[in-house]
């Protein structure tokens, strides 16, 4: 019994150790850091549209207006008013002409003045709305990076600026 037991003992121990060398190789095994050359980094520029809401406050002045009366009034009273004017100018079938012309003048300039009524300021009322000031400008957006590896040169586009050195992943695997 002692030996089965040490037996699935070593079975397991000898089954652990091997999952964890296989583990070892295929995280650390094939891939380095290394540090490049920097040899030259060119930025790329963008147009880039930028908007900031700013607040603009006015002072208005507060307009009241004060009818008159009722507009049908003003054109019934503007009328007759022009009627009777018109009807003492001319004599036979031109008087008749002339109170109508007189009628019909009256009522549109009494309907006007009944519409028109008063205006006056009362003081000032402070009013306020966002504008939205667009600026465009000119940004970076990326750096093209030319670098040196051990005798190799190669190029990436970067989000940063690099400096002097460049830190680079090797990855080494078999051309098959």
């Amino acid at each position: 019994m002692k030996v089965m037991v040490l037996a699935a003992t070593a079975l397991l121990l000898a089954g652990t150790q091997a999952s964890a060398q296989d583990r070892d190789y295929d995280d650390h095994g094939n891939v380095k850091v290394a540090w490049a050359d920097v040899l030259r980094v060119d930025p790329i520029y963008d147009r880039v549209q930028t908007s900031s809401p700013r607040e603009v406050c006015e002072d208005i002045p507060v307009e009241h207006r004060v009818d008159n009366g009722n507009k049908a009034a003003g054109t019934v009273i503007g009328a007759i008013v022009g009627g009777v004017l018109g009807s003492t100018v001319g004599k036979g079938d031109g008087r008749k002409a002339a109170t109508v012309a007189g009628a019909v003048v009256g009522g549109a300039v009494g309907n006007n003045v009944a519409q028109g009524g008063e205006t006056y300021y009362s003081g000032t009322e402070r009013r306020c709305h966002l504008v939205h000031d667009v600026r465009e400008e000119r940004r970076v957006v990326a750096y093209d990076v030319q670098y040196r590896y051990r005798g190799d040169v190669y190029m990436s586009r970067l989000d940063y600026d690099p400096g002097d050195r460049l830190r680079v992943r090797v990855s080494i695997t078999p051309a098959e």
